[in-house]
């Protein structure tokens, strides 16, 4: 009982009541995050006022809800702080969905020409900087058709007719995707001619080759510089693969039923030049195959930059000497003046990490999602738009580095003795002399 009692009072000192519970050392902490708590309240209780009283634009959706929700559920489901990138292709899908509704008859021919010179309007808005992106919009899809509302009125309501966020969204990512792989493929090309331009530069070059990072053959520059021109050759292939994989149009899949009313999917999906619609309407709302599939490729490339870079920077070294950047790609030192930094290459090879994060991020997210759609689905958007921002950026600088570095054949000429570089061509000569004798 004696123990029983020591341990019931030793309990009571965990207790968040007792003083023994906040460690004497936390210094200002104590006071500036456990004391202020009712202030919270207080702003908490101003904000939950404040989200009663202020009138708020009707949702879309808010049709059989009688009160608005909060400015802080407001603040975390809003999309429209990234995925305002989609706008170009939400209003081409748009356009193309007008288009359509108006060859089935179910809208007007004028209401499709007043939609589309709406859309039209509104692209010049935001291309000029003076569209008013709205956060109690949601996201691109909402803030563009109520921007078309208060633009040209009745025949706006129209446009979402066959039409649910779910393929809407869907649309607008495979085709922003589609245009994505379109432009790492122009950077790729453009590094791959970088790197045979240096190899002609340097003809005949002979460099020690190495396994292990041990010497090991001596090796022509050129051939080293094309193995990386080879690497990416399959990553351009990779992303031209899933190029034609995700070249689908979901239109017409609606929220995941499809729709009762005539539509023509095959008018929207050549009009935004997919190859067919797709197939399933289940499938086509609710999988991010396509994206995964786009991240991975992106995560390869990124490894290939990665060991690139790895490469020139070990080469830039003062124990390899073999390469010297020029000043217009290297950085300095704040402390010491004689340093002089491959920095590019470095970080190249750290965003790496971010583009393959992008990709765990993506696979993390979908795993174990029920069909159809989730909301957790809206958040595929960033990592793809960070991977890409990342690869791009890696391949522009790459392709700088490589415009900007000499190789020091002296100091390369001179290495070559050291490491027995000839012994596997020694052991082949003795053994093709062995076989003469015989």
């Amino acid at each position: 009982m004696e123990s029983l009692a020591v341990f019931n009072s030793s309990l009571s000192l965990y207790s968040p009541s007792h003083d023994h519970f906040i460690p004497k050392n936390l210094g200002p902490f104590r006071t500036t995050s456990l004391q202020p708590m009712h202030k919270m309240e207080v702003r908490c209780a101003a904000q939950a006022q404040s989200t009663e009283t202020k009138s708020k634009e009707a949702k879309l959706w808010g049709g059989r809800f009688e009160e608005s929700v909060t400015d802080a559920v407001e603040r975390f489901t809003e999309s429209i702080s990234f995925d305002k990138a989609l706008y170009k292709h939400d209003i081409m899908g748009s356009k193309a969905h007008a288009s359509m509704l108006a060859k089935q008859g179910l809208i007007t021919v004028n209401d499709r020409d007043s939609i589309h010179k709406g859309l039209s309007e509104i692209e010049r808005l935001i291309e000029s900087g003076k569209f008013e992106w709205r956060t109690d919009r949601e996201d691109v899809h909402m803030n563009i058709e109520a921007a078309l509302t208060d633009l040209i009125g009745e025949p706006a309501k129209k446009l979402h007719t066959a039409r649910s966020r779910n393929d809407q969204v869907l649309t607008d990512f495979r085709l922003w995707i589609r245009d994505a792989i379109d432009a790492i493929g122009v950077k790729i090309k453009y590094l791959q001619f970088s790197l045979v331009k240096l190899a002609m530069e340097n003809e005949g070059v002979i460099v020690p080759g190495y396994t292990h990072l041990q010497r090991a053959q001596p090796v022509l520059l050129q051939h080293l510089l094309l193995a990386f021109v080879e690497q990416l050759e399959r990553d351009a292939g990779r992303l031209l693969d899933c190029r034609v994989r995700l070249n689908f149009c979901p239109l017409g899949a609606c929220a995941l039923a499809g729709t009762g009313l005539p539509i023509d999917r095959f008018m929207t999906s050549d009009a935004l030049d997919f190859s067919a619609p797709m197939r399933n309407s289940i499938d086509a709302v609710s999988d991010r195959d396509f994206v995964m599939e786009f991240l991975s490729a992106n995560a390869i490339t990124a490894i290939h930059l990665s060991r690139l870079g790895e490469e020139w920077v070990l080469w830039a070294s003062e124990e390899f000497g073999f390469v010297t950047p020029s000043d217009k790609v290297s950085t300095g030192s704040s402390i010491m003046p004689q340093k002089k930094n491959p920095d590019p290459m470095e970080l190249v090879r750290g965003k790496s990490a971010r583009v393959v994060g992008d990709l765990v991020t993506l696979l993390t997210l979908c795993k174990g999602l029920p069909l159809a759609y989730n909301r957790d689905l809206q958040e595929d958007k960033e990592p793809v738009f960070d991977s890409v921002k990342t690869i791009l950026g890696m391949l522009e600088v790459s392709a700088e580095f490589a415009q900007n570095i000499t190789f020091n054949r002296e100091r390369i000429q001179k290495s070559l003795p050291a490491g027995h570089l000839d012994a596997t061509t020694l052991a082949d000569y003795l053994v093709k002399k062995a076989s003469s004798v015989d």
